[in-house]
């Protein structure tokens, strides 16, 4: 199977965010896989991964130190996104993420918002792929629908 995402984690510990991105990737039907592979506890497997992955993207998932975005950005020029874990300091990992050193940057969404980085990925495939900007509208669409829903039935 070709893989259009790559999700990795730092831990297993991240896998909740990671089912996020996960059921958004699976709605939009791209190619996704799920590993587990740490910046610092697994870096020779990390590099490997990759290295070896035929994945367009990566959403890296990590909370603490979060250095897992980072260290893959700096093994690949493909786009890399950033979503941080909270935890009982949760600025720890927004800012590891979103301060990269210039010329390796790293996308970066919010505290634990997998679906944002899905969607995301989704935007970067779309680029080269028509179907894809389709479903884009349509999820626009739909959460269009879905406010105003709301409203409406706030106003009952």
């Amino acid at each position: 199977m070709a893989v259009d995402v790559l999700i990795v984690l730092g831990s297993k510990t991240d896998a909740e965010v990671g089912k996020k991105a996960a059921s958004i990737l699976d709605e939009f039907g791209v190619a996704h896989e799920m590993v587990v592979a740490s910046a610092h506890r697994t870096p020779d497997l990390l590099r490997d991964l990759i290295r070896n992955t035929p994945a367009k993207i990566f959403i890296a998932i990590a909370g603490l130190s979060a250095a897992l975005p980072g260290t893959i950005a700096a093994h690949t020029t493909k786009p890399v996104i950033g979503v941080p874990v909270s935890g009982s300091v949760n600025l720890d990992s927004i800012l590891s993420i979103v301060q990269m050193p210039p010329g390796i940057p790293v996308a970066a969404v919010g505290l634990d918002r997998g679906e944002n980085a899905a969607i995301l990925a989704v935007e970067i495939l779309a680029l080269g792929d028509e179907r894809l900007t389709g479903k884009l509208k349509d999820h626009r669409d739909a959460m269009k629908k879905w406010v105003l829903e709301d409203s409406r039935t706030l106003a009952k």
